[in-house]
């Protein structure tokens, strides 16, 4: 029997990135894109690459052209670490695994190093594969802490707990990462919403500005540990931004939200360096009349519209310039 799991994107809608700095953040998964983990028994434990994992090409340019798309690591290492620190969970949590083995293989149509997640989308659906194969019970809040591990404690990736806490309850989640709550329970505190009080969205990217999330962090984060005043009145703003799209999202206030996101990102661009490429995307949506913030670290926005007439103006001016725009699909679990 062949177990089949997915995970999808995380488009964060406010908030971000305070995620990492006891901040609070609302984010959804969409499944317009997805990562798919195959894994079924075999006599040895075999993990099998996928495209992104090549190591022969025909030439020089395929290989630049490959790192430049793909960076210089593929999805092997994250099938590896999200493996180990399964095992390690089970044995230190007591939890008996049966002596089997298995092949686990990864395929993921989500666009890379544009700040949606993809790398935690394959991690997430790795552990659910394995979660179904052994029969183990993990919590969507322990599930988010193990695959955050994965890529800090493991990979040595710079992230905060927003988009694995997304891709683990598979549905539009409120976060406050409370410091004392985190510190005393190793997790945030957590409401799921109701989609149906988000306003219309959409998602652009262009591909050719891919970067990993570390770009983003890792100097946040020596920032933040330093104490820098603008760094932490900045995280505290954030907060406040995302309590008042709460409020927005009860009344129903589609201006505010539309407001709220836009200052988001422009706290952001203040606090943070940001790319030419990436500033100009956002200026270029907002020129339609639309919100616009980055998703995650950069390479793509998320933002709102008020009726099709905008949302067709904003893809024809977008598509001119060669960055693709999609209404998310967003997912909720029933």
């Amino acid at each position: 029997m062949i177990i089949e799991t997915y995970s999808y994107p995380r488009a964060a809608v406010i908030g971000n990135p305070s995620d990492g700095y006891f901040g609070k953040t609302i984010a959804f998964v969409f499944s317009n894109f997805i990562a798919r983990v195959q894994l079924y028994e075999t006599p040895e434990l075999e993990i099998r690459p996928e495209r992104l994992d090549l190591v022969k090409f025909s030439g020089m340019k395929e290989l630049a052209d490959d790192v430049s798309y793909a960076g210089y690591y593929g999805g092997l290492r994250l099938l590896k670490a999200s493996v180990k620190v399964f095992y390690e969970y089970c044995s230190k949590n007591g939890i008996p695994l049966d002596q089997r083995n298995f092949t686990i293989r990864y395929h993921s149509t989500i666009p890379l190093r544009l700040g949606l997640a993809g790398s935690s989308a394959i991690i997430t659906a790795c552990f659910k594969a394995l979660k179904q194969f052994f029969g183990v019970k993990i919590a969507p809040e322990i599930l988010a802490n193990l695959v955050l591990s994965v890529e800090a404690g493991e990979l040595g990736i710079a992230a905060g707990l927003q988009d694995r806490v997304a891709q683990a309850f598979e549905h539009p989640v409120f976060m406050d990462f409370n410091r004392e709550h985190m510190e005393s329970r190793g997790y945030g505190i957590y409401h799921p919403l109701d989609a149906r009080c988000f306003p219309s969205f959409y998602i652009a990217y262009r591909k050719t500005l891919s970067e990993g999330t570390e770009v983003t962090h890792n100097n946040l984060r020596a920032r933040f540990e330093f104490g820098d005043p603008e760094v932490l009145a900045a995280v505290a703003r954030w907060g406040e931004l995302t309590t008042s799209f709460m409020e927005a999202m009860k009344s129903k206030d589609f201006r505010a939200m539309h407001d709220l996101m836009n200052e988001n990102f422009d706290l952001r661009r203040k606090t943070i360096a940001i790319s030419p490429g990436n500033t100009e995307m956002v200026e270029l949506a907002r020129s339609t009349g639309v919100s616009a913030k980055f998703t995650g670290s950069g390479g793509a926005i998320i933002g709102t519209y008020h009726d099709e007439e905008m949302f067709n103006h904003l893809r024809e001016v977008m598509h001119a310039h060669q960055i693709d725009v999609i209404k998310p699909e967003i997912v909720t679990r029933q």
